[in-house]
């Protein structure tokens, strides 16, 4: 995937209201941008990083310029979570997702289960049907582990009912952690932050949904899921 805007490096001052950060140009002039992430940030909020954003290029766009990518201590991490699926969609059409390989239809954002959810991408061949649910993953750990989530996340819990309610139906469930930072390692759930969480997605494992991590690679203006790493589930 090519980020088609033209990119603009600064420095991360700070986030706030959720939805908005702080960007100060080389120029010395600081910019209010678009931050495209709902979770908490932790561990990708530094004051003083390397910051990329892309210009809309339309000046009548309430925030012009949105944030891309953080870039701390040689590690680039992707911190838009609009580009998951899109990059998850993308890997697995190219084949670099093999265990995904083999369906002949790929559609977004298909209504199903029981609680009203989306899932972000739902793979076919005839009545063969495999429902993808893709996360972005953020937050480190220590020595090269990356955790999910980052904060309290219900709606992440719901998503894993409605996945273990797809296996009690007969098809297949996948749950994907794209991983985007450059120089992770390992994935588990982070337990300290939601147990809730961390205890459904075992459970969910158990039952027979499928969990996968797949690490990206940032090479601006380009990013693309590229290696698979490992997964522990045993807290």
């Amino acid at each position: 995937m090519k980020i088609n805007r033209p990119l603009v490096r600064g420095r991360f001052l700070r986030r706030y209201k959720r939805f908005f950060a702080d960007i100060e140009l080389d120029s010395g002039d600081v910019l209010t941008v678009h931050c495209p992430n709902s979770g908490s940030m932790k561990g990708c909020a530094i004051e003083g990083a390397w910051a990329w954003i892309s210009d809309s290029e339309n000046p009548k766009r309430k925030l012009r310029y949105t944030l891309e990518i953080i870039e701390h201590k040689d590690e680039k991490i992707c911190v838009n979570t609009q580009r998951p699926n899109g990059l998850v969609e993308e890997a697995i059409m190219s084949g670099v997702i093999q265990e995904l390989n083999g369906y002949e239809t790929i559609k977004r954002e298909v209504r199903y289960g029981d609680e009203n959810s989306r899932i972000d991408l739902l793979l076919s061949t005839g009545d063969s049907m495999c429902f993808v649910e893709v996360k972005n993953v953020t937050l480190p750990g220590e020595n090269g582990l990356v955790r999910f989530p980052d904060s309290v996340t219900t709606r992440g819990t719901k998503h894993l009912r409605e996945l273990m309610t797809m296996i009690k139906a007969g098809h297949r469930s996948v749950l994907v952690f794209c991983v985007s930072r450059t120089e992770a390692q390992e994935f588990a759930p982070a337990a300290d932050i939601d147990p809730i969480y961390a205890e459904t997605l075992i459970k969910a494992h158990k039952m027979g949904v499928e969990v996968i991590a797949y690490r990206l690679e940032i090479e601006l203006p380009t990013l693309k899921i590229k290696t698979r790493i490992p997964v522990n589930l045993d807290l």
